[in-house]
């Protein structure tokens, strides 16, 4: 139950976050007075559209993103300029097309012209939505709930050095631990709501500070003080036993940390997202690649890598393990918040790429038409008029192509080889 409703949260809030890209085009297109017939969240077939005025609403099957259409999207072709090649039919075709939707009463309300700066402020409007949509969950999450911090607080006793036989340390119906033998906290009678504050003499604060004592100390002898019930202080003096975990070997202490939130500032929020970019950008490079090794991986039978691409599916069954996770809500709420604003973070820089049908390769365009201007204008030469985006629309289909059939192969690969938080 709790994995199905984190699929639903998840699939919803990307939904939410396309949506609220296309609306980042649609308000300022319709704010410059261009004709916009169409407002789609999803791909392919219709599964519930509305018209309002001039415009059809819709929600299409296929969850990958969505559009929005505006009436003369490219340019006529300019007198006397022949097209030549394989793609000039069908590029003369698509350019047919578009005027075809012009009518009458739409003379002047094409998108193409308009000034540069306007068709600039409409095509950056999608992915900066995303962007603020990742500032404001980020913000939500780093300043409003609070980064979780393991503290030296005891939230559970574990019984047992957990082993291959019990993986979670459980004791058995007499107490004892079969196969295996017990755990610090459990022999020295540690208990939940202790407060771990020194071992061996060094204060501890966090459970990260916890960890740096115990894990390097398989089989030695630790002294643990605690705070008990308020102001009692306990002192424990015992051996660590032994967890091997691939063949090392580990000092365990046999408890679980209780996690608290500290509401961070808008500079580490900043900073968050910052480290997140640099990663995501890293990522987008290594995208091709990553796919390849995807692809070989599923051939090969080799493990999936866990940094690797994932799709739609993929992100979805996040999202129910999220749900299942056995977190506090604050925490689901939180993880939820972080993956979504992760999610719009990396709308955000793969939609302003420079390749069409990509917008940053409508904006690489609007950039080259307003320096190709300002140059004839510099020269005392003629207004060469707009970029001729149709004849790119071969690179278009190239590109479409392409990241439909990676979409394919990591779609793919998430159903029948998901990754596991």
């Amino acid at each position: 139950m709790n994995n199905a409703l984190g699929i639903i949260i998840v699939l919803t809030g990307i939904a939410f976050s396309i949506a609220l890209h296309e609306l980042g085009h649609f308000l300022p297109a319709r704010r410059f007075g261009v004709k916009v017939t169409q407002f789609m969240v999803g791909f392919g077939p219709t599964l519930w559209s509305r018209r309002r005025g001039e415009t059809e609403y819709g929600i299409k099957l296929i969850p990958l993103g969505g559009y929005i259409r505006m009436v003369g999207m490219f340019p006529p072709a300019r007198a006397g300029r022949q097209l030549r090649g394989r793609f000039a039919a069908a590029i003369e075709r698509a350019r047919e097309d578009s005027l075809a939707e012009i009518s009458e009463s739409d003379q002047g309300r094409e998108f193409w012209r308009l000034p540069v700066r306007r068709r600039l402020v409409i095509m950056a409007g999608g992915p900066l939505m995303n962007l603020l949509l990742c500032f404001v969950m980020f913000g939500i999450t780093v300043m409003g709930i609070g980064n979780p911090v393991a503290t030296s607080r005891l939230d559970q006793v574990v019984a047992c050095v957990p082993t291959e036989a019990n993986p979670e340390g459980l004791a058995s119906v007499d107490g004892g631990c079969a196969g295996g033998e017990r755990s610090f906290a459990a022999t020295q009678g540690l208990r939940v709501g202790d407060v771990i504050t020194a071992i061996d003499g060094t204060p501890v604060k966090t459970w990260a500070d916890v960890t740096k004592q115990v894990r390097p100390n398989p089989g030695k002898s630790v002294v643990v003080t605690v705070q008990r019930e308020g102001d009692m202080i306990v002192t424990f003096n015992g051996v660590l036993p032994t967890r091997t975990v691939e063949g090392k070997k580990y000092g365990f202490l046999g408890a679980v940390a209780t996690i608290d939130y500290e509401r961070g500032t808008a500079g580490q929020v900043v900073s968050t997202i910052s480290e997140l970019t640099t990663s995501s950008v890293q990522a987008l490079i290594a995208l091709p690649m990553s796919v390849v090794k995807l692809t070989a991986s599923l051939v090969t039978g080799e493990p999936r890598q866990a940094t690797g691409p994932v799709s739609v599916v993929g992100i979805a069954d996040v999202g129910g393990q999220i749900a299942d996770s056995g977190a506090d809500a604050r925490g689901i709420i939180s993880m939820f918040l972080a993956l979504l604003g992760s999610i719009n973070l990396f709308l955000f820089l793969f939609n302003m790429l420079p390749l069409l049908p990509l917008d940053g390769g409508h904006i690489a365009g609007g950039v080259f038409e307003a320096v190709r201007r300002f140059f004839a204008r510099l020269r005392g030469r003629p207004d060469p008029g707009p970029v001729d985006t149709a004849r790119m629309l071969p690179i278009a289909y190239v590109v479409a192509t392409l990241l439909i059939l990676m979409s394919v192969v990591v779609m793919f690969a998430d159903i029948f080889r998901p990754i596991s938080m």
